[in-house]
């Protein structure tokens, strides 16, 4: 009987904007195997969804978590107290997601660990990991004590679930917390008081992140007019701070699904042996919203490369959507399994 591997991991906390930024006051983060496991020391950093660091490895598959934190953009100490779906972390730590072909072989979207298929480099005998592990566990913290908890695989993130932490009002607990922080920082009560009223933002709440995470029926359609036009690479940022990769053969299979709202979303074709090409849609957060408020059911966005590959056009469900920006590049680095040779 072969014993399964502890599931190794970083714990992340980010936020969305540096002046939201939260302290750790107290943490512990429960494991189906009953080990000891917990945040970074200091506070949350980087950007919503991305601490932009990891530090001491932690073990176990996490099912919980008991956070007590401040946040000085309204002097408040917060705790937050939750289960995660117990049956999913089981699942999500096991999963390798592919972020690269393997040679000669069809990549899956996610595989699980012990298949034989985790090896491949471009051009190369020599191995190179084709999927990633389960990375990391991020708690992202956002104004009033929203709480959102991703499962980060790399270029593959995928959000657990969204909670809420309670603000402290015992007294006791309240001043218990105060204590350790004021230890923690070796801050004087004079100098808490002056940085509460420095750090203050009076009009903090989280409608926005919350408004990030609404899905629609959605897909994306990569369309060409050039009859050797092939599509092998979609990576997509989300603004909920998802991400997603899609590979041949399911880029080809373009299931349609509920999905946040893409913020960028990067591309790769070819329309020859010499014609091969990166594309980069920044998309317009006020057009974009604005435009899927008012639809429902399936949609679909096109993109829409030039027969010449020179320009692209995007449309929402056939009518056009304005972006911010679009960039074409040649790609001199990605080779593909059905790259023309």
């Amino acid at each position: 009987m072969i014993k399964e591997k502890t599931p190794e991991w970083y714990a992340e906390m980010c936020h969305p904007e540096n002046k939201y930024r939260i302290d750790i006051v107290k943490d512990n983060i429960f494991t189906l195997e009953g080990l000891q496991a917990g945040l970074p020391y200091g506070g949350s950093s980087g950007n919503w969804g991305d601490s932009g660091g990891m530090w001491t490895e932690q073990h176990g598959t996490p099912t919980g978590a008991d956070i007590t934190y401040y946040a000085g953009y309204d002097n408040t100490f917060y705790r937050l107290k939750i289960e995660l779906p117990v049956e999913k972390m089981k699942d999500l730590v096991k999963r390798n997601y592919a972020f690269r072909e393997i040679k000669g072989k069809t990549v899956k979207e996610y595989v699980y660990e012990g298949d034989s298929d985790l090896s491949f480099i471009q051009d190369s005998d020599a191995p190179y990991k084709s999927y990633h592990r389960f990375l990391s566990i991020v708690f992202g913290f956002a104004p009033k004590g929203m709480v959102v908890v991703w499962a980060n695989y790399g270029l593959t993130v995928i959000e657990i679930g969204r909670y809420q932490a309670e603000i402290i009002t015992n007294k006791e607990e309240l001043q218990d917390a105060k204590n350790k922080y004021l230890k923690i920082w070796r801050f004087s009560p004079k100098r808490f008081d002056d940085l509460a009223k420095d750090f203050f933002v009076p009009d903090a709440n989280c409608e926005l992140w919350d408004t990030y995470r609404i899905r629609y029926n959605w897909r994306p359609v990569f369309i060409s007019e050039n009859p050797q036009f092939k599509i092998f690479e979609v990576d997509t940022e989300y603004y909920n701070a998802e991400k997603d990769q899609m590979l041949r053969p399911w880029l080809l299979e373009n299931k349609m699904k509920e999905r946040a709202l893409p913020q960028v979303m990067q591309f790769f074709w070819e329309t020859g042996k010499n014609e091969k090409f990166e594309g980069r849609i920044f998309f317009n957060q006020k057009e974009l919203f604005e435009r899927f408020k008012n639809i429902s059911g399936d949609n679909e966005m096109q993109i829409k490369i030039a027969e010449d590959n020179r320009s692209i056009e995007v449309f929402l469900n056939n009518q056009i959507l304005k972006v911010d920006s679009i960039r074409i590049y040649p790609n001199d680095y990605k080779v593909y399994n059905e790259s023309y040779k």
